[in-house]
């Protein structure tokens, strides 16, 4: 996978570089804006690393030029600019995920993956664990053939759920997925929701599908 990385710092644009670069990644920096954006109309790459205070070709601006021209090339905003609205900024223009400085090196890895995952991957209409389906098109879960009944807020939970099949799915990745960009309430509320879709899940089963992972979140995994 290419990375191209658009960071004026050398500081933090060498210790991208070096740390996407261990990772295995092919990766090209680019200190200013203008070459920045030359670059990324060239579509060479998976993913855009984008600081937004650069020299030449602003940030946004940047990201506004290539969106406009089609390019859909996930983008990763790394930036000082942290505020809420400087965050909605961003993605409204065309970002794809936001990460404020300072940052550790393991969560822009893992952000870099996921975006390439996402924009290479189609995201399957049908999802399945064991018996377990749930069809996106058509909104219908079933168990052994047999429907489950559930409200959309549920139904958007055990999505989620799914997708993340035997991975932890945190209570504010939930939260924030289901209501805002930006959750910063409590957490408590998914709580009842996650109670009512494990027992409506668990009709007819020896063993519960949705497991708590304590202090972490939840996790789905099939029975044995």
């Amino acid at each position: 996978m290419d990375i191209l990385i658009i960071e004026d710092d050398p500081v933090i644009g060498k210790a991208v570089q070096k740390g996407l670069a261990e990772a295995g990644y092919a990766c090209r920096w680019i200190q200013d804006g203008t070459a920045g954006l030359e670059a990324a109309l060239g579509q060479k790459q998976d993913v855009i690393v984008l600081d937004l205070l650069i020299p030449g070709v602003a940030g946004l601006s940047l990201l506004e030029k290539i969106r406009k021209d089609g390019i859909k090339t996930p983008v990763l905003v790394l930036t000082a600019l942290g505020s809420v609205d400087e965050r909605v900024t961003g993605l409204k223009r065309g970002a794809d995920d936001y990460l404020v400085k300072p940052f550790a090196m393991p969560e822009l890895l893992a952000r870099v993956e996921a975006l390439s995952r996402r924009s290479t991957i189609k995201p399957s209409a049908v999802l399945q664990i064991g018996d377990l389906m749930l069809d996106l098109p058509t909104r219908r879960v079933t168990a052994s053939g047999v429907d489950i009944d559930l409200t959309p807020t549920e139904f958007s939970i055990l999505e989620m759920l799914m997708r993340y099949a035997g991975q932890v799915v945190t209570r504010k990745m939930l939260c924030e997925s289901l209501w805002e960009s930006d959750w910063e309430g409590t957490t408590n509320v998914i709580e009842v929701h996650i109670n009512r879709l494990r027992t409506k899940l668990q009709r007819g089963s020896k063993e519960p599908l949705i497991h708590t992972v304590r202090g972490r979140g939840y996790a789905l995994r099939a029975s044995a």
